[in-house]
């Protein structure tokens, strides 16, 4: 196999997370899923298919992926979601890539594009992004940001593409992808307000129109059908909604109203 480790992150995957693992069995003598408090048994699925499961409290997104880095063997790093699958061709030219030796970059992107319930491969016109996801440890790291997902390169570092694509299949149901917008919106807004950004009253009016147009046209979900409508229409949702958050939060800090929702000398 090649000197490569592969590494997700994880919380209640179990319906998922088989498919991933076994997928990318064959690259690696090192999976590493890191759990954060499954409850669905998320851990023996993996554990069942030669994985090492680590417990970590969920810190946020980068700062997880950072720790899942550090319990890694090889240099020589795969970063993987629970929700996404290596398809056998990309399997492949992984595989060829380290044949030879080492590979020619010190980091590869790799795209990533998303399956709708009900498609079995990604579709002709799916939108797709192309993030570093396999890379040299000693090359990058993780950001440690809580929010934002990228592996930050060191100065002069050698990026490569890969040609394959990685199946991401990342709704279970348009009500789970609600919540789980909720959630990262709850994040964004904290990260917000970390970077002391402000939102105008025109950013607010403007969020969902403008980002309904950006997913339903520029991310071609208009060519997906009318599940291509709807997701177009959560995202949109989900990117008024972490700019209200944030705008809301600034709001309560002027009248001296807690999170919780009370004044502090409220009893």
């Amino acid at each position: 196999m090649p000197p490569l480790s592969i590494f997700i992150i994880a919380l209640n995957e179990a319906d998922r997370i088989g498919l991933a693992i076994a997928a990318a069995r064959p690259l690696s003598d090192d999976i590493v899923v890191v759990d954060s408090g499954s409850t669905d048994g998320t851990q023996g699925v993996a554990e069942a298919l030669g994985a090492r499961v680590i417990f970590n409290p969920w810190p946020g997104y980068g700062q997880q992926k950072r720790f899942a880095e550090e319990q890694c063997r090889h240099d020589w790093l795969l970063n993987l979601d629970a929700d996404e699958v290596l398809p056998p061709d990309m399997v492949a030219e992984i595989g060829a890539l380290f044949a030879q030796g080492p590979p020619p970059a010190d980091a590869y992107r790799t795209r990533i594009a998303e399956i709708f319930p009900g498609e079995k491969a990604p579709h002709r016109f799916a939108y797709a992004l192309s993030p570093v996801r396999l890379y040299r440890r000693s090359k990058g790291r993780y950001s440690a940001s809580p929010v934002h997902d990228r592996v930050d390169l060191v100065p002069g570092a050698r990026v490569g593409r890969l040609k394959g694509t990685i199946h991401h299949f990342s709704v279970r149901s348009l009500g789970e992808q609600m919540d789980k917008l909720n959630a990262y919106s709850d994040a964004q807004a904290d990260d917000l307000d970390a970077r002391g950004a402000t939102v105008s009253a025109f950013r607010l009016i403007a969020e969902f129109p403008a980002n309904f147009v950006k997913a339903y046209v520029g991310r071609r979900h208009a060519l997906r059908g009318l599940y291509g409508f709807m997701t177009a229409m959560n995202y949109a949702f989900y990117r008024y909604l972490r700019a209200a958050k944030h705008w809301e939060r600034r709001l309560q800090r002027d009248a001296g109203i807690t999170p919780a929702g009370k004044r502090p000398n409220d009893s």
